[in-house]
């Protein structure tokens, strides 16, 4: 019998030279569309915290938002975005990055959360770990205590989780 993640992995749609040519693009949609899958792909990202008291779960934009806010009812957590610059309406912090294919700069809500608070990251994909980095300079700029980052999928070969440095990384599926 598949285990969890065989099954979450052989519903990824691959997807050639998407956004660019060069780029295998893994589509989640296959999951995202089934609700069984979606239920354990969330369960999955939730037992990530290990079972320790997680005040926050913040999701980068935009495809992390769908699976960090179930992730955070389940954690009875706070949900917080960490959006792409000028789509916050309130104070932020701003920090820019380099991605495999461009530039962006990622922003959070000044007040989205107190010193202290424990904080779960997640994302659907660790590829060059440029974005996931970027949101964990502003997590530790509002002097949180950041758990762990997880992520549905890691891209292996591309090394993202070595620009994480001494954060907890959980990948739920690998290639």
């Amino acid at each position: 019998m598949p285990t969890i993640s065989q099954l979450l992995s052989d519903s990824i749609r691959d997807v050639p030279d998407f956004p660019k040519p060069g780029i295998l693009f893994k589509d989640i949609s296959p999951i995202l569309s089934d609700p069984a899958l979606l239920r354990h792909s969330i369960n999955e990202l939730t037992a990530t915290s290990g079972g320790r008291k997680i005040d926050k779960v913040v999701g980068i934009d935009a495809r992390g938002f769908i699976f960090a806010a179930p992730v955070a009812l389940n954690l009875e957590a706070g949900f917080v975005p960490v959006r792409k610059q000028g789509k916050l309406p309130w104070e932020t912090h701003s920090m820019a990055y380099s991605l495999e294919y461009g530039e962006n700069v990622v922003e959070i809500h000044k007040d989205a959360i107190l010193p202290g608070e424990s904080v779960l990251l997640i994302d659907d994909l660790l590829a060059t770990g440029g974005t996931a980095a970027a949101a964990i300079k502003l997590i530790k700029e509002l002097d949180a205590n950041l758990v762990a980052a997880s992520f549905l999928i890691e891209l292996t070969d591309l090394n993202g989780r070595d620009l994480l440095g001494d954060t907890p990384v959980n990948a739920i599926i690998q290639y």
